[in-house]
């Protein structure tokens, strides 16, 4: 089982792809994960990832697509996988349908959330951070008990991030919807791809998804 979840901000893409993992057993698979392992372990790949980044240069492709083929190698990957954030190019996509067929394997399914954008707006922009411990509030869903303090660990540090104002949550958005509709696109056009409502409770957006897998 392969399955790939794309989600804009604040689609709750990483609860759900939790839930989903937790489900069915599979390893999730970030991109963001992989590169850091590489580049941590100064592995071949991770030199030639970072020898691209030193220059101010976009990782190719093809090397990100090695990337994570050396992870989807590993032995925990055999019985299935929950790929995040990847492929985010058509050819990366190519390249990894290539080696489905190549290995006699089947992608179950591309998943995608879909959230009304101004919804998206609201669910990130009224979102707030404890600085000291992390906790996540939200100014209508989740407020803290004493607006600005933290109900964990009591700091008076509870603020919207930067990239949580909203000129910057709708350049995320913008971002998402400019690079990840041509692959969405990509998938669509072979039959592998299903679009799922977002809204509601998380319980009800996962039982959305289980059944999108199951169809």
């Amino acid at each position: 089982m392969i399955i790939i979840l794309f989600g804009p901000p604040g689609a709750g893409k990483g609860t759900q792809a939790s839930a989903l993992c937790e489900a069915y057993g599979v390893p999730q698979v970030a991109t963001g994960d992989i590169f850091r392992a590489h580049l941590k372990n100064n592995t071949p790949l991770g030199q030639l990832a970072r020898s691209f980044m030193n220059n101010g240069q976009l990782v190719p492709d093809e090397v990100v697509w090695k990337l994570v083929e050396s992870r989807l190698s590993e032995p925990d990957c055999a019985g299935g996988v929950l790929l995040d954030g990847f492929p985010r190019t058509v050819v990366q996509a190519e390249l990894m349908l290539s080696w489905v067929k190549e290995s006699g394997l089947a992608l179950s399914q591309v998943l995608a959330l879909v959230v009304p954008d101004e919804e998206l707006v609201e669910r990130l922009a009224g979102r707030r951070t404890c600085l000291d411990c992390q906790a996540s509030y939200h100014v209508q869903y989740n407020p803290p008990t004493v607006e600005g303090v933290c109900d964990r660990c009591g700091s008076h540090r509870v603020v919207q991030r930067e990239d949580d104002s909203e000129e910057t949550v709708r350049k995320r958005i913008a971002t998402y919807h400019r690079e990840t509709a041509p692959v969405l696109d990509f998938f669509k056009a072979r039959g592998l791809a299903t679009e799922v409502d977002g809204l509601g409770e998380i319980g009800d957006v996962a039982a959305r998804l289980r059944q999108a897998l199951q169809g």
